[in-house]
């Protein structure tokens, strides 16, 4: 009896949690570039809010493309203005609690940059490195990341 009552109630309790779900909390897109200079450094950033250093990037406001998010995030968090187009790498699975259901992985390799932004509250520090002496504190996504672009391997599909 019980078991009949589940298999009755399960499709209505699914669609109700879809529903909700969908309205409560849209789906939420990141970018994330792996920006390379003409010596083979990668550029990295250190936020205020998290450990680390990371990938350059952040959201896609309501509105804007995936360029448009990915050329507004490089300014603001390196002083970085795009040079051609980038190259998407690959469209990954946020695994961890996040705002970002999705990231977008891009490759940047033109680009002009006329300064190092000065720190704010959001970018503590900034600045390119060589890949092979990355410092300490990279966390293992943004490892992984560089590998997989550098190496030219197909994603790993899941952001962690």
């Amino acid at each position: 009896m019980m078991q009949g009552l589940r298999r009755r109630l399960e499709p209505a309790l699914r669609w109700l949690f879809h529903l909700y779900w969908r309205f409560a909390r849209g789906m939420t897109l990141g970018v994330r570039a792996v920006v390379l200079d003409g010596e083979n450094r990668v550029f990295l950033v250190k936020h205020s809010y998290v450990s680390g250093w990371h990938l350059p990037g952040g959201g896609v406001e309501t509105g804007e493309t995936l360029r448009q998010a990915l050329t507004r995030e490089m300014m603001e968090e390196g002083q970085i203005e795009l040079v051609g187009e980038p190259t998407l790498f690959g469209v990954y699975l946020n695994s961890h609690v996040s705002r970002r259901d999705h990231v977008a992985l891009y490759l940047v390799r033109q680009f002009r940059q006329e300064r190092l932004p000065e720190p704010n509250r959001e970018i503590v520090e900034c600045g390119f490195f060589e890949i092979q002496a990355l410092p300490a504190e990279t966390t293992k996504g943004t490892r992984l990341r560089i590998s997989e672009v550098i190496e030219n391997r197909l994603p790993s599909h899941t952001w962690r």
